[in-house]
């Protein structure tokens, strides 16, 4: 309860130096006051408890009504000579007297305790404990500013001083009682980690146990705003519902921390997501700008957890928080996905570093049956599916053995990264931006608002088997209307056909429940590609990134199908488009396989898109975002570094007529500074023009980059086999040994060797020419950089690099 173990348990939840609860009455402070007045109470009660009878019985004579024939109304026994206030230390305490009579009433001590005379020890000790939080409260009414909390204050100290005078158990008179909702918060996280991270091993599942614990630690401890501070922060909110809340949080988590005579309940067991939201965005702030100022005070087996893994859980939190279609929430959820309960608290697997583009899964087999926030007609026609854009789980089998590909290790240390996410993930550290500037997204302003509930997706489609339903006949007609409309040239009884056919099914956009757009498509799973039929937004809700959102969801949708190709015919007017979202001219699926099966449009042009499983296409630009602000952090970093200045060389006013050059202060490092600035300016550039142009990327020179991987593999393979077989290859055919060079690996940071690069290459690691032509001349560079230029090994370089240059022409991989 209010016990020394109780507080320090909220205190470390970030690492070592967390938040520490606050007292009541302290106004939501901080440190070790409030840990301190914890435990100022709990002295007082245990010293009390260990005073002689008499001394008690004048303790709780105060709080006992007055016994004495001829009804007296003395509420209270008064002492002649009351202490003065401060206390005294140096002040002796007299010996009590149950004859002192009361200064209110005239009646003797023993005249307001004649009903304790036969109390046991143990239940003298209960009623003194009430009367020690009687006293504190009685404090917090009077220092407390705040009239919501001053009232709850004095409500607990009433019905704290009536359970003295009736010698009973203080119980909470209310309406309700705990739990407020269900599921609760702490059901809800479970929840999210089973939903989330189920499919991880066991060592990274550990790692989410620790979070999801540190979390609701956090939520346990959390010192709420009075319901006045919030109506001046958030002006559209809930204020009543907001206001009993606090009232309860006050009355059953946050006084009963310190006084132990009410029964205290942890907030993330007896309150949901109704709390939890209106203090999550906040929460979330403070506590990741509170990881960043004491990230040097962490222990360094937490820093990684606390300022890596931390901002990516509270990220993927924060979605099912606010999401309207969150499964998390349904009280069927772990019925439904796992046949029974599971324990709380171990359930949560790590977020792997490694694999970024798998932030959030939604797996079909988990999406809720009966939530109320999913549509009304899903329960009565199978053909609707909502949220078809769920992105996979990263355990599900992915194409081209992509789950099988070792971890290549990158040029940049993972502590480097780690210091650098922390400052990416915290919001306060990141400037807003407007949706509309150059350097936006396409679909970021639609994708915002899914996530607030203002737009839906739906997988929609006629049934000749189920009983019509009226919503999804209603969503079939707007999208036949939207598509006519747009598609003057289409036939409208064309159109009507295929949207109504039960063969074709629509990917539908509603915004406030009317369609807006779709995309109607019919899937061909034996011959592994789908067509797409129709694609329109309607003309006033157009250029909103809408469009694109669509096409990613559909790409989520058909991954999660197992269907990897798309083919469609587009007009003149709709070329530019496809191109945006990854079609092309060039066809991946075989004639063989759509000849007969898709329908052919006279003065179309046939575009094709093929997917890449591992991709999650609805969050895809926002991850480009994230590392484009990484790179864009490390290039600052790096310039500072560049433009550090070092002093003077004095050794020469000594009579020294020659140094190394490689002994100069500064010239050894930045050479490695340089090369890696240079890298960090070519990704950067990369990622800027990842957004730009109409195809969304443009190469950087004219030199020919093979598109088929295949192709690819064979030209470098070819290439390096040459360079292996060179005369001057020798010194570069494996890694650098510690003994054939001491110190080399503190010179040479980043190491590159032939036998790492084949195995690279064996790996599939080289999807594009420059990732291999830069490995190769890291070995240059390296050599160059570790050995002085009249060494046999610096020779060698030079001679190897002119041969595959040469190579690399020959080729055709850049220009002669």
């Amino acid at each position: 309860m209010a016990d020394s173990a109780g507080i320090q348990q909220g205190s470390p939840a970030i690492g070592a130096a967390g938040l520490v609860p606050a007292a009541p009455g302290a106004a939501g402070t901080e440190g070790s006051g409030a840990a301190g007045g914890s435990a100022r109470i709990a002295v007082k009660k245990a010293q009390l408890r260990s005073s002689p009878r008499p001394k008690k019985l004048e303790k709780l004579g105060v709080y006992s009504s007055c016994k004495a024939e001829g009804a007296c109304k003395c509420n209270g026994w008064k002492s002649q000579n009351p202490p003065p206030t401060p206390p005294r230390t140096d002040q002796q305490s007299n010996a009590v007297n149950l004859q002192d009579p009361c200064r209110s009433c005239s009646h003797t001590l023993g005249d307001h305790v004649t009903h304790l005379e036969n109390v046991s020890e143990d239940e003298m000790n209960r009623l003194l404990g009430i009367v020690l939080d009687v006293e504190y409260l009685y404090t917090c009414v009077h220092k407390e500013e705040d009239a919501d909390t001053k009232q709850v204050y004095f409500s607990l100290f009433k019905l704290l001083r009536k359970s003295i005078l009736q010698m009973g158990k203080p119980t909470l008179e209310a309406q309700e009682s705990p739990p407020f909702e269900k599921p609760s918060i702490e059901q809800g996280v479970n929840n999210f980690v089973q939903y989330k991270f189920s499919h991880l091993p066991c060592k990274e599942r550990q790692t989410i146990m620790e979070l999801a614990k540190m979390f609701l630690n956090q939520i346990n401890y959390w010192q709420l705003e009075t319901p006045s501070q919030r109506r001046q922060r958030v002006t559209n909110d809930d204020a009543a519902g907001y206001k009993a809340n606090y009232t309860r949080w006050l009355c059953y988590c946050n006084v009963p921390q310190f006084c132990d005579s009410l029964p205290r309940y942890e907030t993330a067991q007896i309150f949901g997501r109704t709390l939890l939201r209106s203090v999550f965005t906040v929460m979330r702030k403070q506590l990741l700008e509170q990881a960043r100022q004491e990230k040097d005070k962490l222990p360094p087996e937490k820093r990684t957890l606390i300022l890596t893994h931390f901002p990516k859980f509270l990220s993927m939190l924060e979605e099912e928080v606010y999401s309207h279609n969150s499964p998390i929430w349904c009280h069927e959820f772990l019925v439904a996905a796992s046949g029974g309960q599971i324990p709380i608290h171990t359930v949560v697997p790590g977020l792997p570093v490694t694999r970024p583009l798998h932030y959030s899964t939604s797996p079909a087999s988990m999406e809720p049956a009966s939530c109320g926030s999913v549509s009304p007609a899903r329960k009565t026609a199978p053909v609707l599916e909502t949220n078809p854009g769920e992105k996979r789980k990263p355990s599900e089998p992915l194409h081209h053995e992509e789950n099988k590909r070792p971890r290549v290790v990158g040029d940049i240390p993972m502590e480097l990264i780690s210091e650098v996410m922390a400052t990416i993930t915290d919001p306060a550290a990141i400037p807003e931006t407007s949706l509309l500037t150059a350097h936006s997204a396409r679909d970021e302003a639609a994708r915002i608002e899914e996530r607030r509930g203002v737009i839906e997706f739906h997988v929609i489609g006629n049934s000749l088997n189920q009983k019509p339903n009226k919503r999804i006949l209603m969503w079939l007609v707007g999208l036949q209307n939207v598509f006519s409309h747009q598609l003057p040239r289409m036939p409208k009884e064309y159109i009507t056909r295929l949207v109504f056919d039960p063969k074709h099914k629509t990917l539908s956009l509603i915004k406030d429940g009317r369609v807006i757009g779709g995309i109607c498509f019919r899937m061909f799973p034996s011959q592994g590609f789908t067509e797409i039929v129709f694609c329109a937004v309607t003309s006033n809700e157009q250029v909103k990134g809408y469009g694109t959102h669509l096409m990613n969801h559909l790409k989520e949708y058909h991954i999660k199908h197992e269907i990897l190709n798309f083919l469609t015919y587009a007009d003149e007017y709709a070329i530019g488009y496809f191109k945006k979202q990854g079609f092309s001219k060039d066809i991946k699926v075989p004639k063989a396989k759509y000849v007969g099966y898709i329908k052919d449009y006279e003065g179309a042009t046939l575009m094709g898109c093929e997917l890449n499983p591992s991709i999650p296409y609805t969050e895809f630009s926002v991850i480009i975002k994230k590392q484009k602000e990484i790179i864009k952090k490390l290039i600052e970093r790096k310039q500072a570094q560049i433009r550090k200045v070092y002093p003077g060389l004095s050794c020469f006013k000594e009579g020294v007529r020659q140094i190394p050059i490689e002994s100069i202060p500064g010239i050894r490092k930045q050479h490695a500074i340089n090369g890696l600035f240079q890298r960090l300016i070519f990704i950067y550039s990369r990622y800027s023009l990842l957004f730009s142009g109409e195809t969304g990327w443009k190469p950087l020179s004219k030199g020919k980059e093979l598109r088929d991987p295949d192709q690819l593999y064979s030209a470098l393979k070819n290439i390096l086999q040459h360079v292996k077989s060179h005369q001057n290859a020798w010194p570069f055919m494996e890694p650098v040994k510690k003994t054939d060079a001491p110190g080399y690996y503190q010179v040479i940071r980043f190491p590159m060797d032939l036998k790492t690069m084949s195995e690279r290459l064996k790996s599939r690691y080289y999807t594009t020419r420059k990732l291999f032509m830069a490995d190769m001349q890291r070995i240059f560079t390296n050599c160059r950089e570790y050995n002085p230029p009249e060494s046999e090994y610096y020779k060698c370089a030079n001679l190897l690099e002119k041969f595959f240059y040469t190579k690399i022409k020959e080729a055709g991989l850049i220009e002669k």
